[in-house]
């Protein structure tokens, strides 16, 4: 049960990184790497945006969960 949750730890944590990454920041970031700067003109950057804020959002909580949860099994494990 421990492993499950720590493989999933890394996982979030490795996806988290990236999507934190891929966030537009005031210097564009690395998401004007992949071609976040040409979709600057159209309406459509605002939605994938906001997209990207959502999907961070879930895998935080989600990596917060498995922090808790692995914090919880080791304490009670001993």
């Amino acid at each position: 049960m421990v492993l499950g949750f720590s493989i999933a730890l890394i996982i979030l944590s490795l996806l988290l990184i990236l999507l934190v990454l891929l966030h537009k920041g005031k210097g564009g970031g690395l998401s004007d790497m992949f071609g976040g700067g040409a979709m600057s003109t159209g309406g459509g950057s605002a939605v994938a945006e906001r997209n990207l804020d959502r999907i961070t959002i879930v895998i935080g909580l989600g990596w917060f969960a498995c922090i808790v949860v692995l914090g919880l099994l080791l304490k009670y494990k001993g």
